[in-house]
C-alpha cells in the first residue's frame, strides 16, 4: 500500500510496534507533522481491512488504538516505490476478559491476549508477509499460538493457522471468538478461573433469629383479630407488647369497659355510638337551654318548670320567684 510520504522516514524499522502515543521511533517522538502521517496509515490501513472482511465499519483506526490499551503491529517494505518504502499489512492485539466454555460445557473466566485484527494488502499476499509478521508478534509477546483467541477471524485467517500452526480443533463457543483444544490444556491453573454456579434463588427470610423465631411463633398463634381474649397463646404481656416480625404492626391494646349509659337511650350501647349521640341530642332540644347558675331560662315550656324545681336546696328559693307557672300554695 502506497502513500505520497516517505514511509521509511515515519518507521525505521521493518515491523514497528505502535501503541497509545502513535510513535514508531525516535524520528517521530515530539514531531506532531510525523505523526499525523502515521494516524493516516493506521486508518487507511483499517478502512482496507474492514472491506476485505465485508464489515460495516473498520474496527481499526488511529482515535481507537489512542484510546484503547492495545498493540499495533506494522509491516512495511522499505525497497518498494523507488526506495520511499510501501506498507504491506498489519497486526493489531490486545488483551480481552473473556467468559469460556471449555470440553465439558464449564464456564471458564479468562484474560488470553486476543487477535483483533490482521490484514495483508491484497496484491502482497502468497509471499510469506503475513508468517513473517504473525511470528514476529509470537516472538515478541513469547506465546504460542494455540493460547491466544481470536476475534471473528475469516475463513482465509483460519486456513493459514490450520497450514502454519496445525490449529484446526476449535471449541465452539457462546461469543464471536475461537479457541482451540490445546487453549485449556496448557494454560496454568492461575490464568484459568472457573465461574461459580448461580446460586437459585431461595426464600427471603428475616434479618436475625430473633425476628424469625418471633415469626415462628406468630405463625403458631392465631392473628390478632381471631384470637379470644384469654386465649392461652397470647399473653397480656404480647397483647400490649410490639411485634418484632417486618412490616407487623404492634397489638393493640384492649377496648375499656365504660359504665352504666345515660336515661333514655339503649344500656347496651357504648357511649361512642351514633344511637347514644342522637338520643343525647333529642333530649338536649326538649329540655332548652337553661342557665342553672343566673336561674334565667330562654326557652321555658312545662318540661322546664319541672326541671327548675329541682335545683339544689341552695336555689329552691330563688326557683320559685322565677318560675312562670308558679305552683299555688294553700
Amino acid at each position: 500500500m502506497e502513500f505520497p510520504f516517505d514511509i521509511n522516514q515515519l518507521f525505521s524499522e521493518r515491523i514497528s510496534v505502535l501503541d497509545q502515543t502513535l510513535v514508531a521511533g525516535r524520528k517521530s517522538a515530539g514531531r506532531p507533522d510525523l505523526q499525523a502521517h502515521i494516524a493516516t496509515v493506521i486508518d487507511e490501513l483499517g478502512r482496507a481491512s474492514a472491506k476485505a472482511q465485508q464489515l460495516t465499519a473498520p474496527i481499526t483506526s488511529a482515535s481507537k488504538l489512542q484510546t484503547q490499551k492495545h498493540q499495533l503491529y506494522l509491516l512495511k517494505d522499505g525497497e518498494h516505490s523507488g526506495g520511499r518504502g510501501v506498507v504491506v499489512g498489519f497486526l493489531k492485539v490486545g488483551y480481552k476478559k473473556l467468559f469460556l466454555l471449555d470440553r465439558q460445557g464449564v464456564h471458564v473466566e479468562a484474560e488470553p491476549l486476543c487477535v483483533l485484527d490482521f490484514y495483508i494488502a491484497e496484491n502482497l499476499q502468497r509471499n510469506g508477509y503475513g508468517l513473517e509478521l504473525f511470528n514476529f508478534m509470537l516472538q515478541h509477546k513469547n506465546l504460542e499460538p494455540v493460547l491466544m483467541a481470536y476475534d471473528r477471524p475469516s475463513p482465509k485467517f483460519l486456513s493459514f493457522l490450520a497450514k502454519h500452526y496445525c490449529l484446526t480443533q476449535s471449541v465452539p463457543q457462546v461469543n464471536n471468538f475461537v479457541v482451540f483444544e490445546g487453549f485449556f490444556l496448557n494454560r496454568a491453573a492461575a490464568q484459568l478461573r472457573k465461574v461459580p454456579p448461580k446460586k437459585p434463588d431461595g426464600e427471603i427470610k428475616p434479618y436475625s433469629l430473633m425476628e424469625r423465631e418471633a415469626v415462628r411463633q406468630e405463625q403458631k398463634s392465631l392473628p390478632w383479630p381471631f384470637a379470644p381474649p384469654h386465649s392461652p397463646q397470647r399473653s397480656v404481656a404480647s397483647q400490649w407488647s410490639k411485634s418484632l416480625s417486618v412490616g407487623c404492626s404492634p397489638s393493640r391494646a384492649p377496648p375499656r369497659v365504660t359504665p352504666t349509659s345515660s336515661p333514655g337511650c339503649n344500656r347496651n350501647q357504648s357511649p361512642q355510638s351514633p344511637l347514644s349521640d342522637r338520643c343525647r341530642a333529642r333530649r338536649t332540644s326538649q329540655q332548652g337551654l337553661v342557665a342553672r347558675c343566673n336561674l334565667y331560662s330562654r326557652h321555658m315550656d312545662t318540661r322546664a318548670v319541672g326541671l327548675l324545681h329541682t335545683c339544689s336546696p341552695g336555689t329552691g328559693r330563688s326557683c320559685f320567684h322565677l318560675s312562670l307557672h308558679p305552683r299555688r300554695t294553700g
